[in-house]
This record gives C-alpha cells, sequence and structure tokens, in this order.
C-alpha cells in the first residue's frame, strides 16, 4: 500500500518547520536531538511499496505488539488543536464543523450558544488574581449509550437507518438533561423542561465543549508529533467503556450472539448486544464457581451481563492449542456451542501466539494494603476496575482457569519487559491503568476531596489525573524502549471512549441495536503508533476503529480474521436474514472501509533506506515523569508547538466565564472567586 493510496500525511506539529529550519527537536533529557528533523521525508519521497509487499517487510520487523488501552477522551478533547490533524481550527481561526455552535441552556431560562473552548492552566478572578484551574482532573460527564446518541443527535425525523446524519450538537444539552429535537429544546420525555439547568449541569454542559492541549498533555502530544497520529480513529460502539473494552478484542459486542440467538437481546444492552457499564459475570456474585476471577470495588453497583460467547483475539491467539485450552472452560455447556466451527477453523490454521492483559489490580500491586498522604486506602484488587477487561466477559475467558494465567497486574508488565521474560517469539500485550497509580504521584490539585479521587492512571475523568495517566503511558514506553523488544515493536496508543466529550466528525453507523437506533461505529478517540518503523511526524487520515487494531494483529500474525470464522460468518448472515442487517459481527474484515494501520509505517525504514527509530527518540526521562505539572505546564513550549487555536502567541478561545471543570468535586465558579480549586 503506498503512502497516496493509504491517506498518509507527514505534515505534523513539526514537520514543515524543520524540514525548512532544521530546528532540532528535544529529547527526553532536553539536549538537542536531531533524529526526527534529520530523518523527516515528505510522502513523495518515500519508497512505494504494494500492499503485499509492505506487510512481507511488517512481519519480518515486527513481532511484538503492545497495546496501552486508555479510557473516556474525544479526539477533539485532547487533539482538536493539533497541527495537520483535523481539528477544530486552522491558522488561529475557528473551522466551521459540525457541532462547532450549540444550544445551551443558562441557569435563568434563557437560551444561547457555545462553541469549542481551551481549558486554560490559570484563569483571572473578578479581582485580577490568577486562579490555577487544574486542567489535568476534570470531572466525568454522561457518557451512557442514550446520552452519546444524545449527544450525537440523530433525533426525530434524522432516522439513521434511512440515510440521515448526526447533527453532532447535542453535546451540552444532554449534560444539562436536556437534548435538541429538530430544534426545540425538550425533556428526555419530548416535553418543555420542568425547571432550568442548575450551575452544576451549566458547568458539565460547558465541560464537554472543552479541550486541552500539549501545555496539559505533553508526553501524548510529543509521541503524536514524533510518530504517527491517527485522526479518523473511532470507537467501535456508541456508548461507554465496556462494550468498547470487549471490541478491543472481539471487534464487536455479542452481535453475531444476538442474531444467533434473538431472544437474549435487551432493547436496553444489559444482555445483547453490549451497550452499557454491566460487568462481566465471570467473578460476579452470581458467579459460584471456584476459583473465579477478581472483581473489582464496582461490585456495589455494576449489574453482571449476559456471558458472552463469540469468538475473540484471545481465542485465535491459541492457534493448535484452542482445543485444549477450552478444556479448562469450568461451564463448557454454555461457554462454547457458539464457536464449535471457530475453534476447528482456529485449530486447522495452526498459528499460536503469545499474549498477556496486563491490568492494574487484576492481582497484586506494589500499593496493595497501604493509604496514600491522602488518606485513601488500596486493599487488594482495590484499583482494579472490572468492567474495562474485555476478555473477563467471555465465559471460555473469564471461567477458565488457563484464561487468567494469560492476565496480570500493571506492575507484572513493568518487571516482565525490564526483566526480558515477555516470549522470545514475540506476542500481543495489552496495558490497561486503574484508580490508582504504580509511580506514587499525587495531584497537585490543593482540594482534600479532588486528591483523594483524581489519583487513578487510565485517563478516565471523574477519578484519573490527565498528566498521572500520560506518566503511566509514559512509564510503559521507556520499559519497552529500553528493552531488547523495542527493535521490533508496534506500540498503540488508544482509548476505549469519549467520554460524552464533543468531537466534531460523525461516526459511520453500520449496525443498529434492538431499539431501532444506532450501535455502531461509534465517535472518534485518539490514537498514536508508536514504532522504530513509524513515519515520524505524520498524521494518518485514515478510517479507523479498535477492530482497525485487530486487523493489523491479524494480518501480522496470520491469523484468520475474526469475521471470517465460521460461526461468526453464521451470525452475520442470520443477521441478515432473521435482523435485516448486513454488518452485524467483527469489523476484522467484511466491513469498509477500516484501515489496517499500515499507514503508520514509513516505507523507507521498512526497506533499509533510512534507520530505525531508536528507543531513546521514544524515551521520556524518569525525572520529567515525576515532576508534575509535566514541563512546567508549558508543554508547547518545551515541545515547540504552536496549538491551531492560537494566534499573536494567544488562544482565541478561552473559557466562558461561568466555566469549571469539576462542578461537583470544585464547586463555584473560578473566576468569581472564593472557590477551592
Amino acid at each position: 500500500m503506498n503512502a497516496a493510496r493509504s491517506g498518509l500525511v507527514i505534515l505534523g506539529a513539526l514537520a514543515l518547520a524543520r524540514a525548512a529550519s532544521a530546528e532540532p527537536a528535544l529529547t527526553a533529557a532536553g539536549a538537542a536531538d536531531t533524529a526526527g528533523a534529520a530523518q523527516y521525508r515528505p510522502v513523495g519521497a518515500m519508497a512505494p511499496l504494494n500492499e503485499v509487499e509492505k506487510w512481507r517487510l511488517l512481519r519480518q520487523h515486527i513481532k511484538y505488539v503492545f497495546v496501552i488501552f486508555q479510557e473516556n477522551r474525544s479526539f477533539d478533547h485532547y487533539f482538536g488543536t493539533y497541527p495537520g490533524a483535523d481539528g477544530l481550527f486552522a491558522d488561529g481561526a475557528r473551522r466551521t464543523v459540525p457541532g462547532s455552535v450549540q444550544p445551551i441552556r443558562n441557569t435563568d431560562g434563557s437560551d444561547a450558544t457555545i462553541a469549542p473552548f481551551l481549558i486554560p492552566r490559570t484563569i483571572k478572578d473578578v479581582n485580577g488574581r490568577t486562579v490555577p484551574l487544574y486542567p489535568e482532573d476534570t470531572a466525568t460527564v454522561d457518557h451512557s449509550h442514550d446520552g452519546v446518541l444524545h449527544d450525537l443527535h440523530f433525533g426525530p425525523g434524522r432516522d439513521p437507518r434511512r440515510g440521515a446524519t448526526a447533527a453532532m450538537d447535542g453535546f451540552a444539552l444532554t449534560q444539562e438533561k436536556l437534548h435538541d429535537a429538530d430544534g426545540a429544546i425538550v425533556d428526555r420525555h419530548g416535553n418543555p423542561p420542568a425547571k432550568n439547568p442548575s450551575l452544576q449541569q451549566k458547568q458539565a454542559a460547558e465541560l464537554v465543549m472543552a479541550h486541552v492541549d500539549c501545555d496539559t498533555i505533553p508526553f501524548l502530544w510529543q509521541y503524536a508529533d514524533r510518530f504517527t497520529l491517527f485522526d479518523d480513529f473511532h470507537a467501535s460502539m456508541i456508548g461507554p467503556s465496556t462494550p468498547n473494552a470487549i471490541a478491543m478484542i472481539a471487534a464487536q459486542t455479542g452481535e453475531t450472539q444476538w442474531a444467533l440467538h434473538p431472544e437474549q437481546a435487551d432493547a436496553k444492552g444489559l444482555t445483547l448486544p453490549v451497550a452499557t457499564d454491566s460487568g462481566p459475570f465471570a467473578g460476579s456474585p452470581l458467579d459460584h464457581a471456584t476459583p473465579k476471577p477478581p472483581y473489582g470495588p464496582e461490585v456495589t453497583w455494576l449489574k453482571p451481563q449476559r456471558v458472552l460467547t463469540s469468538a475473540t483475539l484471545p481465542l485465535s491467539f491459541m492457534g493448535p492449542d484452542v482445543g485444549a485450552f477450552v478444556r479448562g472452560d469450568q461451564d463448557a455447556t454454555e461457554d462454547l456451542p457458539d464457536v464449535q466451527q471457530d475453534l476447528a477453523a482456529i485449530a486447522r490454521r495452526g498459528n499460536a501466539v503469545p499474549w498477556a492483559w496486563y491490568q492494574q489490580g487484576f492481582d497484586a500491586e506494589p500499593f496493595d494494603n497501604t493509604t496514600t498522604p491522602d488518606g485513601v486506602p488500596h486493599p487488594p484488587h482495590g484499583a482494579y476496575i472490572v468492567h474495562h477487561n474485555g476478555p473477563q466477559y467471555f465465559g471460555y475467558l473469564g471461567r477458565n482457569p488457563q484464561a487468567w494465567l494469560h492476565m496480570h497486574g500493571l506492575q507484572d508488565f513493568l518487571d516482565d519487559v525490564a526483566a526480558h521474560r515477555l516470549p522470545e517469539a514475540g506476542g500481543v500485550f495489552y496495558v490497561r491503568g486503574g484508580f490508582y497509580n504504580n509511580d506514587g504521584l499525587s495531584t497537585l490539585n490543593p482540594n482534600p476531596r479532588v486528591r483523594k479521587r483524581f489519583a487513578g492512571n487510565d485517563d478516565h475523568p471523574g477519578y484519573a489525573d490527565a498528566q498521572i495517566s500520560e506518566a503511566m503511558v509514559a512509564d510503559a514506553i521507556n520499559a519497552i524502549a529500553a528493552s531488547p523488544y523495542w527493535e521490533s515493536s508496534a506500540i498503540v496508543i488508544t482509548y476505549d471512549e469519549t467520554d460524552g466529550l464533543y468531537d466534531h466528525v460523525r461516526p459511520h453507523v453500520r449496525v443498529w441495536g434492538p431499539d431501532g437506533l444506532p450501535l455502531a461505529g461509534g465517535p472518534r478517540i485518539p490514537a498514536i503508533v508508536v514504532s522504530p518503523y513509524a513515519a515520524a511526524h505524520s498524521v494518518a487520515h485514515a478510517y479507523a476503529e479498535h477492530s482497525s487494531v485487530i486487523r493489523f494483529i491479524n494480518t501480522l500474525f496470520n491469523l484468520v480474521p475474526l469475521a471470517d470464522l465460521p460461526d461468526e460468518l453464521r451470525g452475520r448472515e442470520r443477521g441478515r436474514q432473521v435482523l435485516g442487517q448486513d454488518a452485524l459481527g467483527p469489523a476484522d474484515d467484511l466491513v469498509g472501509p477500516m484501515s489496517d494501520l499500515a499507514d503508520a509505517f514509513d516505507n523507507d525504514r521498512l526497506l533499509g533506506k533510512a534507520p530505525p527509530l531508536p528507543g531513546s527518540y521514544a524515551s521520556i526521562a524518569r525525572a520529567r515523569i515525576l515532576a508534575l505539572p509535566h514541563d512546567g505546564g508549558a508543554g508547547c513550549a518545551a515541545l515547540h508547538i504552536t496549538p491551531t487555536d492560537y494566534r499573536d502567541g494567544a488562544p482565541i478561545d478561552p473559557p466562558p466565564a461561568d466555566f469549571n471543570p469539576r462542578p461537583v468535586d470544585s464547586p463555584g465558579i473560578p473566576s468569581g472567586g472564593a472557590w477551592t480549586p
């Protein structure tokens, strides 16, 4: 696949400036490093490669795939002002994009509009004093399946099954418990609202339209600049974390199971297909198996999900050993009927791929049985977020002790890489954070409530600090970059879903749920590919999803695509016959367009015409990781990047006067004084 066909544009934040001025990049330690600038080449200068030859070279060079899988950020929220990407601004001017101006209701009942704006690190109060906002600590907002549907605003008269598109203008009103139905402000039942929004509701409505930049997340912007950023990468599903965690390994959330067993469907998504933050059955109070996998603190509110029975990558990874593997299942009668033909096809293919799922709190972490200086206890598994563990939802994985041998805690990943314990043959390794962080960091925010709540490292608003979270990403990449695995690695940094935060790019709907409303694909999320063979300073514009990660893995390791396995094909055909839908099931094949991530790799590096990027180029100094705020809160200056919402040295998109990034944890109006940050 040549660069022109793939949609790859080497037009990152520094590319044009460096090509003209040879301005050096900054290394992790802050010293001059011209590696990125020296290896920048226009697309036309890159050697052409057809698809077959490029994949031959990728298989030759890449043996280890690492997926750093974070939580709940939209692309525009993190990279909407990244130069060269499809964002919100261009050359210091607003672009006209879907939802760039949308309705919001004031607390006095008057109607207004709101546009995307930057959360600055500080703001002036009414007395002219500088007040810190701490944009790394933001509240979580409504990101339920229904909530995101209201955000996207298909609405009455815009039936997506009849070809209509999302208006992308319901984000603010959704957070105010209102939504826009063909121009009218109404409640969720279609009636005029009984009361006006509270200040907290309005501030939440403003928050979904906010974005940050390299001053708040400099490490992520550095990875985006030095390697390849995808600006059309989408969540698989419209909705919260659980369905998208499932889709990361299954390329669906139970659609073929629904087609084969329509009686299991539930219009609210509590059974099939999965559309809510339900918990896995395995390990839940309803699971009476002994032993069983751990459950995290959410046991108090999670409703266990029906056991999922469709095929997954971990099943494919077992190759010829799959028969022996599934014999460890504690309930084969329920878990295995829908994959019997799949098992035979996987066994015939003959490819076994080592794999592991590393998630904080699944087993012991260094902070277990300790209490933080802020008074937060950490019992064993207390940091484990079970509804983020995709494998645990599948009976043949969640109820199979053989599968648990592939599941570990986050510290295990850092230790295994440092000790060179990963399989010599390579493999696929997922990395996830949780409710705490392994660096022992605390947010700089002095508010005691915020300090107790925002110690997580998986980047989920409401409990994870964005800088503590990018520190976890840096820890993982540093470990890989310092190991023998770097020279044959591909690292994918991506997210599960948007948290309901605004993004202007419409989803590509291909699947509708039992309620007749859009289910898949979902809104746009961040994604970066880091590798010694990556195209430096580049933005890839090809459409992608979580299924693209699966496509990359399938092709790299010569696995049968999940969509092509016999039982999944049978479910897809039943979907056509019984449910009238053509695209039910895994989206790692038979669905297009869908990137396979080959766009991220530099042809000349693969051909040996340009040197691979060294591990030092991906590394970030330990002292820099531990020093909060990162880069002193001036990451854009440190990286020499000017976000696209800057004109004459200043941002053109200040926040609303009553904006608050944490309406509940830090009540009040920062610019009005007398508030606790």
